[in-house]
């Protein structure tokens, strides 16, 4: 039976490198939907080749661009949010949502009704409307298997059978290019710096949150609600070599652990195969080559975004909307060098206390029907929060 798959990001790194994993595995697949948001040359290639029953472009600016390299093609195509959101709910049996930020929470939303496996690469979604998109997922007959490493390796050695059984989760971080160095060296941290990520290649907004360790804090409350854990169960260990992608330990003592190389191919593969496994030419770990692995704990009052997330987290999902959106905003404008480094955290601490956040009730988790409350209130939420952080560089301008 052909297996009908849309990738959400089809341009991004997750994106180019399922397409690869599925030539790779070969099996009987189709494309449904291809969406990529600004490098046009690439979408072209891709719908090319895959033949998609729909190309969405994002960027409106390059329709014009999709339109003539692909007409007289046959090939469906289309622009815009309004197209996007349209694409990512088409009936598929798996989807692939890897559009990165806040931008790819409306698309997720729409995938999640679809009866789909959603393999979630956006952790943002998660971040900002917790269980609520599980919860969506599973109404419509779907399934949420997570693409992150760290969680793909917790889903993988967790028994769901023994829930109560589990002590508690601890996600493995890499500690980034700057681990081991102190505040004050971390004042004089340049973009080019922060951008040298030591194990992973990844897009420039999740290699600043690797360097701040804000990518972590997103882990650990995603975790929570992938997981249905408390902020209390999960920890977080500094492992440089990124080889152990994360453990469950239980109650008798016994951790289990995924081990692997730090190649974002392995969970993706996973994920496409589940719930067999897929073969391919996937690299091989070496243990004896590798020689040793190291753990150590994070430093907080270096990289205290990990503290934040986790006070977002116990404080609730509308705070974990907060938390998200200062930081895109803080890692943009560190990116466009108009903040420091450190300031980072600063202004998302902020942020999170000036933030007037509504009651979530719990009839927005439970509904099945097609209702976008829980989203609409955490898109409010976030263009809140960013209009506040707007406002905080302004003053600071002001005040120099």
């Amino acid at each position: 039976m052909t297996r009908r798959i849309s990738i959400l990001g089809s341009t991004g790194s997750i994106g180019v490198s399922t397409l690869r994993l599925l030539d790779e595995a070969g099996g009987d697949f189709a494309i449904e939907a291809l969406i990529g948001g600004r490098n046009v040359d690439l979408l072209v290639e891709q719908a090319l080749k895959y033949r998609p029953a729909i190309t969405v472009l994002a960027d409106p600016s390059q329709w014009p661009v999709l339109r003539d390299r692909l007409a007289g093609t046959g090939l469906e195509i289309a622009c815009g949010e309004d197209a996007v959101i349209a694409a990512a709910g088409r009936t598929t049996d798996l989807v692939m949502a890897a559009i990165v930020g806040i931008a790819g929470l409306k698309p997720t939303w729409a995938a999640a009704a679809t009866g789909a496996t959603l393999a979630l690469a956006n952790k943002e979604s998660l971040v900002c409307c917790g269980r609520a998109l599980i919860d969506r997922v599973e109404a419509h007959g779907g399934r949420v298997l997570p693409v992150d490493s760290e969680h793909n390796a917790i889903f993988q050695v967790l028994d769901a059978t023994q829930r109560d059984k589990i002590a508690r989760l601890i996600l493995t971080a890499s500690g980034g290019p700057f681990f081991g160095r102190t505040p004050a060296e971390l004042a004089q941290v340049t973009v080019e710096q922060a951008l040298k990520h030591p194990n992973w290649s990844m897009g420039a907004k999740i290699t600043i949150d690797s360097a701040t360790l804000a990518n972590k804090g997103l882990e650990l409350i995603e975790a929570a609600y992938l997981f249905d854990m408390p902020a209390a169960a999960i920890d977080v260990v500094i492992h440089p070599q990124s080889v152990v992608h994360s453990l469950v330990e239980y109650r008798d003592g016994s951790s289990l652990a995924q081990l692997g190389p730090p190649d974002m191919r392995v969970p993706i593969s996973y994920c496409l195969g589940w719930p067999d496994r897929i073969a391919w030419q996937a690299p091989r770990l070496d243990l004896v080559k590798m020689a040793s692995l190291s753990f150590a704990a994070p430093d907080e009052n270096a990289f205290p975004m990990l503290r934040l997330a986790r006070q977002a987290l116990e404080a609730g999902e509308g705070m974990t909307t907060v938390f998200n959106a200062a930081n895109e905003v803080c890692v943009q404008a560190f990116l466009d060098r108009r903040i420091g480094f450190l300031q980072i955290a600063d202004y998302v601490e902020t942020a999170m206390m000036r933030a007037q956040l509504p009651t979530i009730s719990s009839k927005d988790h439970t509904s099945r029907d097609m209702s976008c409350d829980r989203m609409t209130l955490a898109l409010d939420i976030d263009a809140q929060v960013r209009r506040l952080v707007q406002d905080l560089f302004v003053s600071a301008r002001q005040h120099v």
